[in-house]
């Protein structure tokens, strides 16, 4: 049986605090504290549904973020 892959984990934080920060400034902070992956989004983006361990989503408009979770 092949090993597992090694995923990184989710950094503890409270992503909610990403809501209304521009996108530039939530990117940066967002991988200052660990996140593998940052993706930002525009409102209604058709998106692939798989669970990534170590990604922050971030759903911009105008500049700033509106909605974030993870994976």
């Amino acid at each position: 049986m092949a090993d597992l892959p090694n995923l990184p984990d989710n950094p503890q934080d409270d992503i909610e605090a990403y809501v209304g920060l521009a996108q530039e400034s939530a990117e940066e902070q967002a991988r200052a504290r660990g996140w593998t992956t940052v993706r930002s989004l525009p409102p209604g983006a058709i998106i692939t549904m798989e669970f990534l361990s170590g990604r922050l989503n971030f759903e911009v408009k105008d500049g700033t973020v509106h909605r974030c979770w993870q994976g």
